[in-house]
C-alpha cells in the first residue's frame, strides 16, 4: 500500500429519528442564523421540511431559506447562494436533499469566506480552500456519498464544464432511511447505481495484490446489487434503503481509497456528458460503465474476473460484464444514450465535443486517449 494519512471528520447520525439527536448534540456549537438549503420543494410535500424547521426552532435558530437547487447544480446557483450567505451573515448552512444540494452547499460554504473565485483558485492557481462556513447535511436521496467528503461536482455553464471542486466537508450528517421513502423508484435505483460505479471505479484503480480495500469494495458492490434487487421486489423496503444508504456512504468516505490510486474515468466522461446534456448522473453512468469496462477488459482482466465472481457469481470477466449489462436492464435503467433525458439532441458532433473536453485520468488500468473516449460514446448510441 502507498503512504497515506486518513482523517474522518464527519460525525454521522444514522437511523430513523436521528435528526433530532443530531441537532440537540451539534447545533449548540454554531450561531443563530441557519441557511436552510434544499431543491425543488419535494421536502415541503413529504413533511420533511416541517419536521426540520420545527427541530431548528426548538434549538432557537433563525431560518433563512435557499431553495431551487437543481440536479447538476450550476456555478451560477452557487454564486446566488454565496450572495445570500453574505447578505444575511449566515452562521451555519444546513443542506437538505441529495448530492446536488449537498455539493452546491459545500462550494457555497468555501466561496463565502474567500475573495478569489473558487474555480480560478483551484483550476488556474492549483490551490484549495482551507476554511468555510460550518455546514451539516440531511440526506433525503442517497447514492452520491456527497455528504461524506469535501468533493463537489458543479456545472460551469459558461465553460461547458462539469467537474470536481474541492470545498467544505460537512461537520455532521443525518442518514435517516425514512427520509428516502418518497423518492421515486427510478431516482433511487439510479442513485444506487452511482454507488456501484463509485466502488467499481475505485476497485479498478491501481492497488497492491490482496489490498484490503479491494475486498471491501467488492463487498459494497455485492451488497448494493442485492439491495437494489430487493427494491425491485418492494420499493418501500426500508431495510434495503437503509443498506443502500450506508453502501453509498462507505463508497465515498475515503476508506476504499487509502493507499491506492483510483480509476474514475467513467465519472469524468459522464460529467462532461452531463455538462452538455444535463442528463441524470446515475443513468449516464449506467450507459457508459459497461462499455468502458469492455474497452479495458484486457488491461484489468484479473480484477474484472474477481468482480464477476464475487458480485454476480459468474466465472469469467466477460460473463461478469454481461451480468452487469443484464442487471442494468433488470433495474430498468437506460442502456443507450438516446434513452437519456437530455436538454439537447445527442448527436455524434455533440459526443465529439464531450470527448474532446473530458478529463483523462492517468491511472490503472490504462490511460485513454480522447479518440477512444469518443469511440466509447459512439458505442453507447
Amino acid at each position: 500500500m502507498k503512504t497515506f494519512n486518513y482523517t474522518y471528520p464527519v460525525n454521522v447520525y444514522f437511523g430513523e429519528g436521528s435528526a433530532k439527536t443530531a441537532f440537540s448534540n451539534e447545533l449548540k456549537k454554531y450561531g443563530k442564523k441557519v441557511l436552510l438549503a434544499y431543491g425543488g420543494g419535494s421536502i415541503k410535500k413529504n413533511g420533511i421540511y416541517d419536521e426540520i424547521v420545527s427541530l431548528l426552532k426548538e434549538e432557537n435558530k433563525e431560518v433563512i431559506e435557499f431553495n431551487g437547487i437543481m440536479p447538476n447544480p450550476t456555478y451560477k446557483k452557487v454564486q446566488e447562494g454565496v450572495e445570500l450567505v453574505k447578505k444575511e451573515n449566515i452562521d451555519f448552512i444546513l443542506a437538505v436533499g441529495g448530492g446536488s444540494v449537498i455539493d452546491c452547499c459545500k462550494v457555497i460554504s468555501s466561496q463565502a469566506v474567500i475573495d478569489e473565485d473558487i474555480w480560478d483558485l483551484e483550476y488556474v492557481h492549483g490551490k484549495f480552500p482551507t476554511e468555510g462556513i460550518p455546514m451539516g447535511a440531511i440526506v433525503t436521496a442517497s447514492g452520491t456519498g456527497a455528504e461524506m467528503n469535501g468533493g463537489a461536482v458543479i456545472t460551469h455553464e459558461e465553460k461547458n464544464w462539469k467537474g470536481g471542486i474541492f470545498a467544505s466537508t460537512a461537520d455532521f450528517v443525518v442518514l435517516d432511511p425514512a427520509y428516502t421513502l418518497t423518492v421515486p423508484s427510478m431516482q433511487v435505483l439510479s442513485g444506487a447505481f452511482d454507488t456501484l460505479s463509485h466502488a467499481l471505479e475505485t476497485y479498478l484503480g491501481n492497488s497492491d495484490q490482496d489490498n484490503v480495500s479491494d475486498d471491501v469494495a467488492l463487498a459494497i458492490m455485492k451488497n448494493t446489487v442485492v439491495n437494489m434487487r430487493r427494491l425491485l421486489k418492494d420499493i418501500n423496503d426500508e431495510q434495503a434503503r437503509s443498506n443502500l444508504m450506508w453502501d453509498s456512504a462507505m463508497a465515498e468516505n475515503g476508506i476504499l481509497k487509502c493507499g491506492r490510486q483510483t480509476d474514475f474515468q467513467v465519472h469524468q466522461i459522464e460529467h462532461q456528458l452531463g455538462a452538455f446534456t444535463d442528463c441524470n448522473h446515475g443513468q449516464g453512468l449506467a450507459v457508459i460503465q459497461p462499455v468502458y469496462c469492455y474497452h479495458i477488459l484486457n488491461d484489468a482482466r484479473e480484477k474484472l474476473t474477481r468482480f464477476a465472481q464475487v458480485v454476480f457469481g459468474q466465472k469469467t470477466a466477460e460473463e461478469g460484464l454481461e451480468a452487469l449489462q443484464n442487471f442494468i436492464k433488470e433495474c430498468h435503467l437506460p442502456t443507450t444514450l438516446p434513452e437519456l433525458k437530455s436538454k439537447v439532441e445527442i448527436t455524434n458532433d455533440l459526443l465529439k465535443k464531450v470527448a474532446d473536453t473530458t478529463n483523462l485520468i492517468k491511472t490503472n488500468p490504462r490511460t485513454l486517449a480522447k479518440e477512444e473516449v469518443y469511440d466509447i460514446l459512439l458505442e453507447c448510441m
